[in-house]
């Protein structure tokens, strides 16, 4: 990770010409559309506006029953990039189109922009699939949902292209970036909750570091690791090899650990982000002997930035588990990291299949699933239970498309021998809603 020349240019203009983020309906191409999900997902959205209740829809067909979460799908970041990218490439039929990398982790959607002459200049590992040189100034170039560096922003500038012409940074990524900059300016270093080798968190490293000391944080082992540091037990050396990787240039551990706040990527598992944060400021505490009211003047009082939607499908979540079930399904992207939290939380109580469509659910007997541990697909046998009524727990990440699940919901039913017809099982339920 390197720093740049003139990052604060860029952070200017970032709050000077951000034209896509305005609240609004979204009109998503039909083909990732389902009438039945969106149906439920209305009904759901009127009967609980506050939305305070996480109970799950129960969809009875007979010898199956499945227990739908209450929220799930395209948030409000992947709405708006989707019907962004697609508007540009309907107004645009004669230049070349680009995307910085994947337009969101589903491979239904990259395909399908693919499919429309889209090309992807990095794929999600940030491996480069078209040269830079190749660019000019009249080319598109989309900065996708999770946002981009200053470093690849003053590429794109050097090639003659408005880094912020087609942006459609996620604005509660953004809003991480602010918090960031805010507590950096105060003269705290900035530890990023995230996947070092994520878009977002590679994002937010570069927004955050232009401005203050930053450091990736992977997970609590490495803020009990970070502890050793913060109370000087551990040498500088030790430090830049163990954490190689994750910190801002001209970081030093001697000093840029007295002030620290905790930002987060957006799509990180809130539990974990939160026992993170308790942990080091913790350890501040008690290594400065600070009295808890003045703890501020060495941990900066950020609030939670996890995005609404995952803290939303996180406690849907948690709403399903706790209803009983035989297995549950996890629908999504196996890059996304939002969706594979939803799969850890799910694998901790009872059997998880995580799929990406429903060509993966290949009969009664096999699935073919993502283990999220062993990073590989894997086919399971004989997951579903023989007995008199199975139950099932569904839900998938916040960019995976409705029409998705509801192919999942439909295939999954059809392997249960006299169950009910999904349509009418679903309109009984609005009619009585």
């Amino acid at each position: 990770m390197h720093s740049i020349a003139e990052p604060r240019a860029f952070h200017t203009l970032r709050t000077n010409k951000r034209t896509f983020k305005k609240m609004k309906s979204f009109s998503i191409p039909s083909l990732f559309k389902s009438n039945v999900i969106g149906q439920i997902k209305e009904s759901r959205r009127v009967q609980d506006k506050l939305k305070k209740d996480f109970t799950p829809t129960h969809l009875d067909f007979g010898p199956v029953e499945v227990l739908l979460s209450r929220h799930f799908g395209f948030c409000y970041g992947v709405e708006n990039a989707v019907e962004t990218a697609y508007h540009i490439i309907d107004q645009n039929p004669d230049r070349r189109i680009f995307l910085l990398s994947e337009m969101i982790h589903n491979p239904a959607v990259n395909a399908d922009l693919a499919d429309r002459g889209v090309r992807f200049i990095q794929d999600t590992y940030g491996n480069q699939l078209v040269p830079w040189e190749e660019l000019s100034s009249n080319d598109i170039v989309i900065v996708p949902a999770f946002g981009t560096t200053l470093e690849t922003q003053a590429i794109l500038q050097s090639r003659g292209i408005d880094p912020y012409a087609y942006d459609t940074t996620c604005p509660f990524v953004e809003k991480v970036w602010n918090r960031a900059e805010a507590i950096g300016k105060k003269d705290y270093t900035v530890i990023v909750h995230g996947k070092p080798s994520h878009e977002e968190t590679k994002a937010t490293f570069s927004h955050s570091q232009a401005v203050t000391p930053t450091l990736i944080l992977k997970n609590i082992n490495q803020a009990v690791a970070l502890a050793a540091y913060i109370k000087q037990e551990k040498t500088s050396e030790e430090f830049f090899a163990e954490f190689e990787g994750q910190f801002s240039v001209g970081f030093d551990p001697m000093k840029d650990l007295k002030r620290i706040g905790v930002v987060n990527q957006t799509t990180m598992l809130a539990t974990d982000t939160q026992e993170i944060v308790d942990y080091l400021r913790q350890v501040i505490r008690l290594h400065y002997q600070v009295a808890p009211e003045n703890i501020k003047d060495y941990f900066a009082d950020t609030r939670d930035t996890l995005c609404y939607a995952t803290n939303d499908n996180q406690s849907a979540t948690y709403g399903l588990l706790a209803e009983e079930a035989d297995f549950a399904i996890v629908a999504g992207g196996y890059n996304s990291s939002n969706t594979a939290h939803l799969v850890d939380l799910c694998v901790a109580k009872l059997p998880t299949y995580f799929i990406k469509n429903a060509e993966k659910l290949i009969s009664a007997e096999e699935v073919l699933h993502f283990d999220n541990v062993a990073k590989e697909e894997l086919i399971a046998t004989s997951y579903i239970p023989s007995k008199e009524k199975t139950r099932v727990l569904l839900t998938c990440g916040a960019s995976c498309p409705d029409a998705v699940m509801e192919e999942i919901l439909r295939k999954l039913v059809s392997f249960f021998p006299g169950s009910k017809d999904v349509d009418e099982v679903v309109n009984t339920i609005l009619q009585s809603s």
